[in-house]
């Protein structure tokens, strides 16, 4: 990558696919992004680059490569694939650029030093955890196969509150139709797959909205 469009890129500013991080101390928290990269649709990672998109650089970007690798291959399961490059913007600074495509290998997980894993997500410009349905979309959604499902009534009354309301969250759902949330978690997620629904990570609650190509048919 040629300076110039690096200098491109950091002005757009971060978002679902750009990542800026100042320093790769703290390894172990940068990792989420690399995985919520992998699990999403993919991105770069700059590190050298404040968040008020000021190109420092670093010292010593092998280090920081080496670092940063070493994390990537202790935290991250299973693992992945990326890119990097180190491009200089002085004559002793240098921006290390990590690009992670698309996996088609996910969910991704970071493992701590306790063994306990947890799967991030890309929204905007931010990752944030994996919901349970997220990642149930994830495991399941590997591969073009098509989902089929049985039309009862459980999907009956979703579809009823979905006339209702814009967008419905598992509890909704769960409580509206009269069910366990486990099972209401498995009926979206299902319709998920089965491209009947379209699924919106947040923070807080994921919502569900009828997809727009079924809306179509």
């Amino acid at each position: 990558m040629e300076l110039r469009l690096l200098k491109e890129l950091v002005k757009r500013g971060e978002g679902e696919h750009v990542e800026f991080k100042l320093k790769s101390n703290h390894p172990e928290k940068i990792v989420r992004e690399i995985v919520a990269f992998a699990n999403s649709g993919g991105g770069k990672l700059f590190v050298g680059v404040g968040d008020d998109k000021s190109i420092k650089g670093l010292k010593d970007a092998e280090e920081d490569e080496y670092t940063l690798s070493r994390a990537i291959d202790k935290y991250i399961f299973p693992k992945i694939s990326y890119k990097h490059e180190k491009i200089p913007i002085t004559h002793d600074r240098d921006v290390l650029v990590l690009t992670i495509p698309k996996s088609i290998d996910k969910p991704h997980y970071v493992v701590d030093d306790t063994g306990v894993r947890q799967a991030y997500i890309r929204v905007e410009d931010k990752s944030i955890q994996a919901s349970r349905e997220m990642k149930e979309i994830m495991r399941r959604g590997k591969g073009e196969r098509d989902v089929r499902f049985q039309y009862g009534e459980k999907e009956e009354k979703l579809m009823k509150l979905l006339d209702e309301k814009e967008s419905v969250t598992v509890d909704l759902f769960a409580a509206f139709a009269g069910i366990p949330r486990k099972i209401a978690s498995n009926t979206l997620v299902v319709m998920v797959l089965a491209r009947i629904l379209e699924v919106h990570p947040h923070e807080m609650l994921d919502k569900f909205t009828m997809s727009m190509a079924y809306q179509s048919n």
